[in-house]
Formats: C-alpha cells, sequence, structure tokens
C-alpha cells in the first residue's frame, strides 16, 4: 500500500519506518527542509535504538522516501497519517491542535480519489470530527474517511511495540476505512496481535485513558515510597508484593522522582482539560498531575537533607533525560530538580549519554561532563536522576576517592543501600528505610 506520513517527528518517523518495514511503500513529510535533506542523508534526528538502521534499511530498498512537498505523496496515498505535535497550549493546558489543522487543510487540497486520513496524533476526543469538517468545507467533493489510530510506542522501545504491540486501537466512523486499515495491520496477525476497531471518539478516548491510568499508577507507587520511608517499610517488596497480583501487574510500579516525558505530562492534563469542559471531572487524574508536579519540586529537598546544606557545594547529576534510551528531554524530572538545587547555591555538574545537546539550551548554567567519573569528580553529593545502564555498575571506589564527600542520592533505587554504605558512603534512596 501506498502510505504518507505528515510529520518526521518521533512518532512520524518510527511509524513510517516500521510500514515500510512491513514492505508498504512510505512517504514522510515535514515542513523542516534541514531535517528532510539530514533523513534522505542518512542521519537521524531523534535518538532511538535501532531507528537508524531500521531506516537506512528500507531507503536502500526504495520503500521510504522523504520530501518537503506533499501533493504527490497525498495523491498516490492509500491513507495519509497525520503525526504532528500536539504540545500543551500555555495558559490552559488543552491539546494545541494548530499543527493537526493545518495539516488537514492541506491535505484536503491534495486529495484525488478515495483516502483514508488517520490521526496518529494524540488528540482530544472529537478531534476527527474536526478533521473531517475541515475537509468537507475545503473539498466537498472529496472522497474520504476520517479515522482515529492513536499510538502506545515507548521510547527506548518503539520498533518492538510498533511490530510486536499489546494491541492496535482503530477508531472508524465509515466502514470503507476498515478493510484498508486491516491491510495496512495485516503483518500483525501473524503475531495474533488485537485489532480493536472502535467507534473515532472512543479510540481518541482510549489513547488519554491509557497513559493517564499509567501516569496515576507510577504516582500511587511514589506515594506508596514517601509512606514507606515514614514508617520503616521497602517500596520495592510492596511493588512486588502487590505486583504478583495479576489484577494489578509489576510494570509501572517504580518508585523516583516522577512521571515525565513527551506523553504523560501533556496527555493528563489535556485529559483533565477535556473532561472539566464536558462537565465531568476526573479527579483523579486532577490529583495525580499536582502530586507529580510537587514530587519533583521535592527532590531537590531530599538531596539537600542527605548533603546538609547545598550553599556553595558541588553536586554531580548523572541522567537528565526523562528514561533512558532515548535523548527526549520534554519534562524531565531534571529539569524541576537541577534548577532547585541551584536556587539552594548549588554548583551542579552533569552527563548524559544522549541528552546533552538538548540540556545545554535548558539548563544553561550547568557544567556538562564527559563522563560518569568527571561528575564525581569534586562534588560533595551525586544524584542519579536517570538510570541509565552505564551507571549501574559505576566503581563504587573510584566515585569515592573522586569526590569532596562520599554522599549519594539515589533517586532510581539501582544500587542496594548495604552494598553503597559498605564503601564508605552516605546513601539515601527513594521508599527504602
Amino acid at each position: 500500500m501506498h502510505v504518507t506520513m505528515i510529520g518526521t517527528g518521533y512518532v512520524g518517523l518510527v511509524s513510517g519506518a516500521c510500514f515500510a518495514d512491513f514492505g508498504h511503500t512510505v512517504t514522510c513529510i515535514d515542513k523542516d527542509a534541514s531535517k528532510i535533506e539530514r533523513l534522505r542523508s542518512g542521519g537521524i534526528p531523534i535518538f532511538e535504538p535501532g531507528l537508524e538502521q531500521l531506516v537506512a534499511s528500507n531507503v536502500k530498498a526504495g520503500r521510504l522516501f522523504f520530501d518537503t512537498e506533499a501533493a504527490e505523496a497525498v495523491k498516490q496515498a492509500d491513507a495519509v497519517f497525520i503525526a504532528v505535535g500536539t504540545p500543551s497550549r500555555r495558559g490552559d493546558g488543552h491539546a494545541d491542535l494548530s499543527y493537526v489543522y493545518a495539516a488537514a487543510e492541506e491535505i484536503a487540497g491534495l486529495l484525488d480519489g478515495f483516502t483514508v486520513i488517520v490521526t496518529k496524533s494524540t488528540v482530544p476526543v472529537g478531534t476527527g470530527d474536526e478533521i473531517e469538517k475541515i475537509i468537507k468545507a475545503k473539498r466537498p467533493d472529496a472522497q474520504f474517511a476520517v479515522v482515529s489510530n492513536p499510538e502506545f510506542l515507548r521510547e527506548g522501545a518503539a520498533i518492538e511495540d510498533f511490530k510486536r504491540p499489546d494491541r492496535v486501537v482503530v477508531g472508524i466512523e465509515d466502514e470503507r476505512a476498515r478493510p484498508v486499515m486491516t491491510e495496512l495491520y495485516r503483518p500483525l496477525y501473524l503475531n495474533e496481535t488485537p485489532i480493536v476497531f472502535t467507534g473515532r471518539r472512543t479510540s481518541e478516548l482510549i489513547k488519554y485513558a491509557a497513559n493517564a491510568f499509567l501516569a496515576m499508577k507510577i504516582t500511587f507507587i511514589n506515594e506508596m515510597a514517601d509512606l514507606c520511608e515514614a514508617v520503616g517499610a521497602d517500596v520495592q517488596q510492596v511493588a512486588r508484593g502487590i505486583g504478583l497480583d495479576k489484577r494489578i501487574g509489576g510494570k509501572f510500579l517504580h518508585a523516583g522522582p516522577g512521571y515525565g516525558g513527551s506523553c504523560f505530562p501533556k496527555d493528563t492534563l489535556a485529559l483533565v482539560r477535556t473532561a472539566t469542559d464536558a462537565g465531568s471531572p476526573v479527579r483523579l487524574i486532577e490529583t495525580t498531575v499536582k502530586v507529580n508536579d510537587d514530587r519533583k519540586k521535592a527532590m531537590a529537598l531530599k538531596v539537600s537533607a542527605t548533603a546538609e546544606d547545598l550553599k556553595g557545594k558541588t553536586v554531580g547529576v548523572l541522567g537528565l533525560t526523562f528514561k533512558p534510551n532515548t535523548d527526549d528531554m520534554r519534562d524531565a524530572p531534571s529539569l524541576d530538580i537541577v534548577p532547585a538545587l541551584e536556587a539552594m547555591g548549588a554548583k551542579v555538574q552533569a552527563f548524559d549519554p544522549e541528552g546533552l545537546h538538548e540540556a545545554r539550551q535548558l539548563l544553561p548554567n550547568v557544567d556538562f561532563k564527559n563522563d560518569p567519573y568527571e561528575v564525581a569528580t569534586g562534588a560533595d553529593v551525586l544524584v542519579i536522576i536517570t538510570e541509565w545502564d552505564q551507571f549501574r555498575a559505576l566503581d563504587l571506589d573510584r566515585v569515592k576517592l573522586l569526590m569532596n564527600a562520599p554522599v549519594l542520592v539515589d533517586l532510581r533505587n539501582i544500587y542496594k543501600p548495604a552494598d553503597v554504605r559498605a564503601r564508605g558512603f552516605k546513601y539515601a534512596s527513594i521508599g527504602r528505610a
């Protein structure tokens, strides 16, 4: 089939490359000429394990193309995917749909024959209806169907998630779209992947509900971690004890400094705004948003309490991205923690394996280093914010020799307290006595 992907951001590029790997012919469109030129020359604008090789192999096979002009690609397409950004709108937290609607407007003028238009971007309930109105207003003669097909990709494991998903959700209002979407995802039937067809508005809500539930699960275990510290229990054992219950499950029960990234913060906020506007508030999610915001800010206080005042001290920070195996800094806990440490009078030096380019723009006062041991050199306290694999087995004896004082604050619980303390460190973690 012929697929056109509008937008070459995280979702668009991963989805386009994976559809091409399924055997479809895919053209990815982006207005940013420098990004398209970079992709054509083999460069990848984001870090995602395996993506560079996947793109290269499908470009070589003649199934994946990149362009700044959409006209020819839309004209030939069986399906056109809208995969542009929907950031939180400043001031009210609603999803900014300006890029989505602009894409719909452009697509409308280029349609030739029956085409399925698919929203891959995360959009509030009713967005598909608006896209349909926009296209009908501009092209009353056009033959098309608007479909919702939300993505459920985890950064750092996106290719695996696309090719072996738990489910594929497809929201349709026009039965002509069903065989097109079924054919697009036909390779997944070999893995017996559930293809869940719903109404369009239901599909749009499924995406928000899924992310909100996961965000709430993270926030729940973080609050349990605080309780564990207060009563002398161990949050990791609590998480295992409840996670073995199949009704609960163990995923997303890892206590830490709060959730971040491109999805959970903006999607929980957008769901709260949508629910409020509909007169059906989601109070659990409202509380989740507030607790998570407060938690990220509170992590600096944990560092300060462990180091016994930060004024004039040097804090070494390991990990800045919101999670490992990505270069994404959007709403990362470090963006709250590091400025708070600086406000307490600390000098911060930091390292991240993939996030330094973006971090330099967002954290201008930080002294960026080349590896974990440079970060430890001269530090009065070392803080682990992101659990990259290379931080999991540090030479702690070497770290101790490099530091001014052997103080380690592990916000991801990647070390065993007894092991670290046996090496002479003062050690603090999350939810462990």
